[in-house]
């Protein structure tokens, strides 16, 4: 006889729980919370309910380091707009961008700041222990590398003070800096295309500048398999996948064709082993080398002739210094001194670092932080925008697998290190617009939306757009123009089933159990339909939360709490109208159970006022655990001969909309 029931999804037994770090010159826009922070937070709070809250670290915090945030200070200090340190600058941004988080309900263990406090200390610990160890095991390179120098103001140029075209074919990225573009696309300074300095406005001079470099482009195999193993074996996103697979492939040039109509066979003759792909129906010829090295002597052969060409995504060097003195300083090798690390790779590894800090900071040692890295038993999940693909999926897990390849005695803190699960976001656009703090269309900051919005509207909202899939555009009708508003304000769609569908059943089924049960609630049997809808919310809502399909778990909430409203609505106006008390009781039971299901799987969404209805409900917090998820809410009720709800008084919303929306 074949076995009906369905398979559930496995959770760890402990998890750590990553969101992307916002930049320290900054507070967060709306793209930060939306994009990132409402997802990372909703899925911890579900695995808190799901294996318990002791068996979660949430983690994030402010990107303290890097020459943005240099470039930033020293304009507003030159503008007389700022007039504290450098450190005061970063600390006010943290401190506005913790307040913000805090407002929309996050649930961080530690936001801590990579630049600030005990969280500092420790992260240069980590940073020079994981250089050291990349370092003595010959996984680190030296590298002459041309920086850009701007000779009107004879100043070396930090990567945010150069501005170019992206060089990688096929790029549309508004932004080139210096050796990455606004879309996460990696490249040698060399290969950036009419760069300026921002400084003077004129051309900048290459001069070589000795730094380290991780080799990560050795780590092409390895990121390979590894990829046809997630794709074959995980719920990893495939375009997450597929981004990464883009940056695996061999070195490439692709020149256009009408360059080399004449002379292919001349210009062949002058480049290093190569083989060529030419479709006659594209636009250009591609050029495939073997390593790097001949890639490079094939540009300075198209220089040399004048044939403009565009390179193609591949593995290069990952640098790990630089020389901006705002950061943690790189251990002295060699020749090379006075270095500090480069902002991405210390960032990599915070998240490492700020478990360490949360752990200590709760009286535990901090190198349990294997326990939460490195057993089989637990996983690490990073969230991260879709930019950062390269940086995250590609650059950590390198370094990472490198570490893990180290057997030597004293370095049994990293051999083992679990590779993050990624979860990345594509952009959430404003008015159809890619909208970022560095483009042209500025987004709303994160606290702007809070004048308009609640912080749960928002967080149904942003989860509801379906940014696993696409990019998708925030349209708050708010910030359009009065004749641009058309229909119902997009942003409040998903927010209404709560402030207006499901706080009308809550509120019903307390005034009913008020006026007619003396504020209990009925025992009965609770029919076998709304026990068998309860069981398939909570079983397809538990598929998609293992899937980070956030956009369908609230798909399977509107389709539960409007089937439970529909039938509270049918069914009490037959028990009125025909003054049938069994009725009304048998209603009041099913409804309750119901009740009871929904705010258990609302929880991680809407967490404040799911405790409000929970507090009325007279319960204490075992409603929340999945142990029990199946369980009628009489199993939660230690005496239900002495249990009562809390007396609701009228017009009181469990679910409430922004002031406003009152008006």
């Amino acid at each position: 006889m074949k076995d009906n029931r369905r398979r559930r999804p496995e959770f760890p037994k402990k998890a750590v729980i990553t969101a992307g770090m916002p930049y320290g010159n900054k507070e967060l826009h709306f793209g930060h919370v939306g994009g990132v922070f409402v997802h990372a937070d909703t899925y911890a709070r579900f695995l808190r309910d799901r294996i318990g809250k002791e068996n979660v670290i949430f983690v994030s915090g402010t990107d303290c380091y890097g020459s943005p945030i240099l470039a930033n200070y020293k304009k507003l200090v030159d503008e007389n707009k700022f007039d504290g340190s450098l450190e005061d600058y970063v600390r006010s941004n943290h401190d506005k961008q913790k307040e913000v988080l805090e407002k929309y309900e996050m649930s961080l263990n530690l936001y801590a700041a990579s630049g600030l406090d005990r969280a500092s200390e420790i992260h240069e610990e980590v940073s020079i222990d994981i250089f050291n160890k990349l370092y003595e095991n010959g996984y680190l390179t030296q590298l002459s590398s041309p920086q850009f120098y701007d000779p009107e103001k004879k100043v070396l140029l930090n990567g945010r003070q150069v501005i170019g075209k992206c060089p990688i074919e096929g790029c549309n990225s508004d932004k080139a800096y210096a050796d990455e573009c606004s879309m996460g696309h990696m490249y040698m300074p060399n290969e950036l295309i009419d760069p300026k300095s921002t400084l003077s406005g004129k051309t900048p001079e290459l001069r070589d500048v000795k730094n380290w470099y991780f080799k990560l482009e050795e780590y092409n195999d390895i990121l390979k398999d590894r990829n046809k193993y997630l794709k074959e074996k995980s719920n990893s996103r495939k375009f997450l996948l597929n981004t990464i697979e883009e940056f695996l492939k061999p070195p490439i040039i692709y020149v256009k064709r009408k360059q080399l109509e004449d002379n292919l066979s001349d210009v062949q003759e002058k480049l290093p082993k190569h083989s060529i792909i030419d479709e006659p129906k594209k636009p250009s010829i591609t050029f495939v080398f073997d390593n790097l090295d001949d890639r490079d002597e094939a540009r300075k052969v198209f220089d040399k002739l004048g044939i403009r060409f565009r390179t193609g995504k591949t593995l290069v060097p990952f640098r790990l210094s630089g020389n901006v003195e705002w950061g943690i300083d790189v251990p002295d090798k060699e020749e090379l001194e006075d270095l500090t690390f480069w902002v991405w790779p210390e960032s990599l590894w915070a998240p490492i670092s700020f478990t360490k800090a949360y752990l200590e900071s709760i009286g535990k040692d901090k190198d349990e932080w294997k326990d939460w890295w490195q057993s089989k038993d637990s996983k690490v999940y990073q969230f991260i925008g879709e930019d950062n693909i390269y940086f995250y999926g590609i650059a950590e897990m390198g370094m990472f697998l490198a570490l893990r390849n180290i057997n030597d005695e004293e370095s049994l803190d990293w051999e083992n290190i679990n590779l993050p699960h990624l979860i990345p976001n594509n952009h959430v656009l404003f008015m159809d617009k890619k909208a970022s703090s560095s483009s042209d269309i500025k987004p709303p900051m994160a606290e702007e939306l809070l004048s308009h919005y609640t912080a749960e509207q928002l967080r149904m909202h942003f989860l509801s757009l379906g940014l696993a899939k696409k990019s998708v555009s925030f349209t708050p009708q708010v910030f359009m123009k009065e004749e641009d508003r058309q229909g119902p304000d997009t942003v409040l769609k998903d927010g209404n089933l709560l402030t207006n569908v499901f706080n009308r059943l809550i509120r019903s089924c307390f005034y009913t159990s008020q006026k007619y049960f003396d504020s209990k609630i009925p025992e009965g049997d609770i029919d076998e339909k709304i026990l068998e809808d309860a069981k398939q919310a909570v079983l397809n809502y538990e598929k998609h939360m293992y899937n980070h399909d956030f956009h369908r778990i609230i798909y399977v909430l509107d389709d539960y709490i409007r089937k439970l409203n529909k039938y509270w609505v049918n069914n009490m106006k037959k028990a009125e109208a025909n003054e049938d008390d069994e009725l009304r009781k048998q209603v009041l039971v099913n409804a309750f159970h119901g009740v009871r299901t929904a705010i258990t799987l609302i929880h991680p969404i809407a967490p404040d006022s799911c405790k409000m209805v929970r507090e009325y409900l007279n319960l204490d917090e075992k409603i929340w655990n999945w142990d029990y998820i199946f369980e009628t809410i009489y199993s939660l009720i230690d005496d239900y001969v002495n249990h009562k709800i809390k007396f609701l008084e009228p017009r009181i919303d469990f679910f409430e909309k922004h002031e406003s929306q009152y008006k």
